[in-house]
């Protein structure tokens, strides 16, 4: 669709509806009770309303808690990778690899809290497991045809149960609100709840891991963004936070955060060329959808309209050599650059990684903020370099219409840490 024309669907949020869709998608892949079933009068709204805990002043909150888990992850990390090798060598893994064990866990502990019971390198294993077959659920393949997804999805209900949750210390305050809103619901089962919980997770990390990987392999795949990128965080962090990190837990606001454009600006091209997901609307009366002022398309009750961004995302008019990574793209005079056009008129919808209009992934401003400490909090502690002699990562398109693509192909690359003192041992 021609991206001038979004808008004429956007508009229409009473007509063309996307709860309605999510509802039952959602419900089918991760096998709880619709919410809009009837059974459960005001939980759609409520949950909606509880969306606003991860947005504004408690989005401070939740950024402050998740530097403190990232750092402690990534530490943890680093000095476990260190101890299989000389100090200040240089070490080898998988990217996506790494992407997926410092994210999933960092995730998980700022959202659900923490138990000294918890084992979540198997939750990941069983996870990436059932993650793997996800987009045939979507596809509607039944789960009986999937080997053992029936069974694993079970399994990681169960984790959510809520006589396990409630010994988890330190939920942020958006899960336990969800935990409040689904105690009020006697016809709300045990394992329902469970299933919402497990759904948030997903939704969590299902996308925010992919993106996570292309941020930081477009980043060290090019000297140039990595080197400016990298001078901008220690420019709004401090050098002295720099060399503290190993030693104690630093703070970056969400504040300084905001003051990083040109880190925004790579995560933002990194979303625009991994991002392959559909603006899915579902028609709720039969009416005639307007498209500018010469054409209109007549729609039938149940009939779905869906968007496709990624068309907007590559268009050669719009963004001058669309397949080409550019760290600054999103960059003008040293501020975000909003201004895009194609055939001399501004595009108002030129990126659209997390939705369009009301239906926008609710999560979007913690996700941003999660990649940004993530991409921080990585280069504040290592130096970082792909492996030589490798294929380019490839997009694994059997996702495509899900949202963030992760690779297809596996990338290698080399670390080594930046602990205080390191420069002179290597001097010598």
């Amino acid at each position: 669709m021609n991206p001038f024309l979004y808008s004429s669907v956007i508009k229409h949020g009473k007509q063309l509806d996307f709860h309605r869709f999510s509802d039952s998608a959602a419900s089918r892949s991760f096998n709880y009770t619709p919410v809009q079933s009837g059974l459960f009068p005001g939980m759609s709204d409520h949950i909606q309303r509880s969306y606003s805990l991860l947005k504004g002043p408690d989005l401070d909150l939740l950024t402050s808690s998740m530097m403190t888990k990232l750092q402690q992850v990534l530490r943890c990390r680093f000095q476990s990778s260190e101890e299989s090798g000389s100090d200040g060598d240089w070490q080898e893994a998988e990217l996506y690899e790494f992407c997926k064990c410092v994210m999933f866990r960092t995730t998980f502990n700022t959202l659900y809290g923490h138990s000294e019971k918890l084992c979540l390198d198997q939750l990941r294993e069983d996870f990436e497991k059932f993650d793997g077959i996800f987009p045939l659920l979507m596809a509607r393949v039944p789960i009986a045809l999937l080997g053992k997804t029936k069974e694993i999805r079970e399994k990681l209900i169960r984790f959510f149960y809520p006589q396990r949750m409630e010994e988890w210390r330190a939920p942020c305050k958006f899960i336990q609100k969800r935990m409040e809103l689904f105690q009020q619901y006697d016809m709300l089962q045990d394992r329902d709840k469970a299933a919402h919980h497990f759904a948030m997770m997903w939704a969590a990390v299902g996308n925010t891991i992919p993106a996570a990987f292309w941020c930081l392999y477009h980043l060290i795949s090019c000297p140039e963004a990595l080197a400016a990128v990298r001078a901008e965080i220690i420019s709004v962090v401090g050098e002295k936070n720099m060399k503290l990190i190993f030693e104690e837990d630093i703070t970056i606001t969400r504040q300084q955060l905001e003051q990083m454009v040109n880190l925004e600006s790579s995560i933002n091209e990194s979303l625009r060329l991994s991002s392959v997901s559909m603006n899915i609307r579902v028609v709720q009366e039969d009416f005639c959808l307007r498209l500018g002022d010469q054409h209109s398309i007549n729609l039938r009750k149940d009939d779905i309209v869906a968007l496709y961004p990624e068309s907007t995302h590559l268009d050669p008019e719009i963004y001058d050599q669309p397949q080409r990574f550019r760290f600054d793209r999103f960059v003008e005079d040293g501020k975000e650059k909003t201004d895009f056009y194609k055939c001399g008129q501004k595009v108002r919808y030129y990126l659209m990684p997390f939705g369009s209009g009301a239906t926008q992934c609710p999560g979007r401003f913690f996700a941003m903020n999660e990649l940004k400490q993530f991409v921080c909090v990585t280069l504040l502690m290592c130096e970082m370099q792909l492996s030589e002699n490798q294929q380019e990562a490839m997009l694994d398109k059997s996702r495509a219409g899900l949202g963030v693509m992760p690779p297809v192909n596996q990338i290698t690359f080399k670390y080594r840490t930046k602990k205080p003192g390191d420069n002179m041992k290597r001097e010598e």
